[in-house]
């Protein structure tokens, strides 16, 4: 398998990415939703965020898909008219890195959800980095902090580690999946049955 992105890999992640950016957009009014219940709760489903990448490298399964496509869905958030404004597109680049960083360190050859988890790990914590430049949780007693943590790793892991890897097994069972990923010697030993 080719290890560079061609057009076709570029476009299908930008498909995602839009899709998933419209998704973040519509995920922001429901998130402010949630938090007024308090005990961070709202940090549960906080990964939905970090979706964008893991699905997409998934699909794509190639280097740098996950950067791209997170930083992408980030834009179209932003462009739709995020109500977090333009640090949209830094959590998105910090996020997709991150995500990146754990398929590189794997080289790009595991596509397991013990994979895709620990890169959704990984954006949450690219999350809370930029949560702590931005001052949103230098203020927070111990006790709170770790709340916040905890629900924002696991909820990152949940969404976009567990439901992303089943969500793209089930476009498997459709074979669209198929339509982006080259041929594999299995494919074509099987044929030859």
């Amino acid at each position: 398998m080719k290890k560079g992105l061609n057009l076709t890999d570029i476009l299908v992640t930008i498909v995602i990415a839009i899709v998933f950016g419209i998704v973040y957009k519509l995920w922001g009014p429901l998130w402010a939703t949630v938090k007024p219940m308090g005990l961070h709760i709202e940090d549960l489903i906080y990964g939905m965020w970090f979706i964008a990448a893991t699905v997409a490298f998934l699909i794509i399964r190639k280097p740098g898909v996950a950067l791209l496509a997170e930083t992408a869905a980030a834009s179209a958030e932003f462009i739709t008219g995020s109500e977090f404004g333009l640090s949209v597109l830094v959590y998105g680049i910090l996020q997709g890195l991150f995500a990146e960083l754990v398929f590189a360190a794997a080289r790009y050859k595991r596509y397991d959800i013990m994979i895709v988890s620990i890169a959704a790990f990984a954006s949450g914590v690219a999350s809370l980095i930029g949560d702590y430049y931005q001052g949103y949780i230098t203020s927070l007693e111990t006790w709170n902090l770790l709340l916040l943590v905890g629900a924002r790793l696991l909820g990152s892991v949940l969404i976009a580690g567990v439901f992303a890897y089943y969500l793209v097994k089930a476009l498997e069972a459709t074979g669209v999946t198929n339509l982006v990923r080259p041929a594999s010697k299995e494919d074509y030993d099987a044929l030859e049955k």
